[in-house]
């Protein structure tokens, strides 16, 4: 693919999120994770805890599931799949859709296909409105050579509201051809 197509294709991703509506997804989450300490500093598959300013084993401190799922989400964008999966272990609710949709992305970075196919249905039979879930199944099909699966969650999430979401541009782009680290 020449500079130019991929300099379009980013301008076009940028333009579509542009005034993206907050809707189907957690807040902030329809756009890659910010880089923190968890994945800067600590080691193992420990969480940085900004209260007391140190790495923590998830097994030792009273996480939220919000904290384990923002710190496990950072680490599968990191390409630290185990630590994110052993993060997502910890979490209290197993049946939050956030963390079966990460256990779904990590697995298919894994190599796990079938599994996370299966985390990713879980996670869409309880919100199936939950675009980011939708998107990354896609991507998984599509690398499966399942375009046409791909191209149907590429509609529902655009039937539910998020044509003009990260979600829906990196599925899109993702059938376009361009490659993807998501």
């Amino acid at each position: 693919m020449s500079k130019i197509t991929l300099f379009s294709s980013a301008l076009l991703a940028a333009a579509l999120m542009v005034g993206a509506p907050q809707t189907g997804f957690a807040a902030g989450e329809d756009t890659p994770p910010k880089t923190t300490n968890t994945t800067k500093k600590c080691k193992e598959g420990k969480v940085y805890d900004a209260q007391s300013k140190k790495c923590l084993a998830v097994e030792s401190h009273n996480f939220s599931d919000d904290q384990l799922y923002l710190a496990a989400r950072e680490m599968a964008y990191a390409g630290q799949y185990q630590n994110a999966l052993h993060v997502l272990d910890s979490a209290q609710n197993q049946n939050d859709p956030r963390i079966l949709n990460y256990r779904g992305f990590t697995n298919r970075k894994l190599g796990n296909h079938a599994v996370a196919m299966q985390f990713y249905k879980a996670a869409l039979s309880i919100d199936p409105d939950y675009i980011l879930a939708r998107s990354y199944m896609g991507q998984g099909l599509l690398a499966h050579g399942d375009a046409i699966g791909a191209r149907a969650q590429l509609a529902e999430i655009r039937t539910r509201g998020g044509r003009n979401t990260w979600s829906y541009t990196a599925l899109a782009l993702a059938l376009r051809g361009v490659p993807s680290n998501y």
